[in-house]
């Protein structure tokens, strides 16, 4: 392995990666642009409650033809989700990794670490990757290590507490619902402490940035210095999907979301070829074949 897949020059100082975890990722889509031309991922929907709400964030539809977080055909449990993966990797066997990304958020629901425990158990070699809020990354972050998880994705769309108030509608935690300023600090402090857990655990970290024009837009690259400086490996712009209560807001152009990654890559390296996935996506980036094997089970 290169010495520039084990270390990168980060916010000035030099970060070192776990080179086993580096070695992982020249086989993941979603982390190294030139494994998505070669391997695939496999997300198995097996958690739908979350515990934030996003304004721009709506889970109450499916359609095939939809290619956005929070869609899925159905909500599996453990058990179907172990046997959806038996036959994934039987019939596709450039599919190396399995990731749970949803519907909801995957830390909010015990099916999680159910399904999990069963895959490492299992499928030990498999690349086991997760997406969240980050609400619940500092309480879960064990759990994830034992059961072999090496990539998390976190989305961080606020270091402000003033702009993320203006995204979440509410927040769930502990029994108590949050809003306001409250709930945006509630929510930042899990997600940077979450994200320095996963760092020094040798964990591979992606951020999520969803930009959203007049919310967040001049905002964006202060989020990528933080995250760089913290040792994140990637950041993934999102462009904004106009629906909810953001339904209103023009999302930002291809031109802007390229301007807005070049301003940030001096600071952390730029997830370029998001597809922004199905909770339930299998197959290659941009070439999905899960409608095939749900019609099949």
């Amino acid at each position: 392995m290169s010495d520039e897949l084990k270390t990168a020059d980060v916010a000035g100082k030099k970060v070192q990666w776990d080179p086993a975890q580096m070695r992982k990722i020249q086989e993941h889509p979603c982390f190294s642009e030139k494994a998505c031309h070669t391997f695939g991922r496999c997300h198995i929907p097996v958690a739908p409650k979350c515990n934030i709400q996003c304004n721009y964030c709506i889970r109450d539809f499916d359609c095939v033809n939809e290619s956005r977080p929070g869609v899925t055909t159905k909500v599996l449990n453990p058990e179907e989700a172990m046997e959806m993966i038996g036959k994934v990797v039987k019939k596709y066997d450039y599919i190396k990794v399995v990731g749970i990304a949803g519907p909801g958020d995957p830390l909010a629901n015990e099916e999680t670490f159910e399904t999990l425990k069963r895959l490492h158990e299992k499928y030990p070699g498999v690349i086991k990757c997760i997406s969240t809020n980050g609400l619940l990354l500092p309480d879960k972050i064990d759990l994830l290590q034992k059961y072999d998880v090496g990539n998390i994705t976190v989305t961080l769309n606020a270091i402000d507490p003033e702009i993320g108030a203006k995204i979440y509608q509410f927040i769930d935690y502990n029994g108590k619902r949050y809003t306001g300023i409250e709930a945006a600090k509630l929510l930042l402090s899990q997600q940077l402490k979450g994200i320095e857990m996963a760092v020094e655990r040798n964990m591979i970290v992606k951020v999520n940035t969803v930009y959203i024009p007049g919310i967040n837009e001049d905002h964006i690259v202060d989020i990528a210095k933080k995250v760089g400086g913290m040792g994140v490996y990637t950041f993934n712009i999102i462009p904004l999907i106009a629906q909810y209560k953001f339904a209103d807001i023009a999302p930002p152009t291809p031109e802007m979301k390229k301007k807005m990654q070049d301003a940030c890559s001096q600071y952390v390296k730029q997830m370029r070829h998001c597809q922004r996935c199905r909770a339930d996506a299998i197959g290659k980036l941009g070439h999905d074949v899960q409608s095939c094997m749900y019609e099949n089970k």
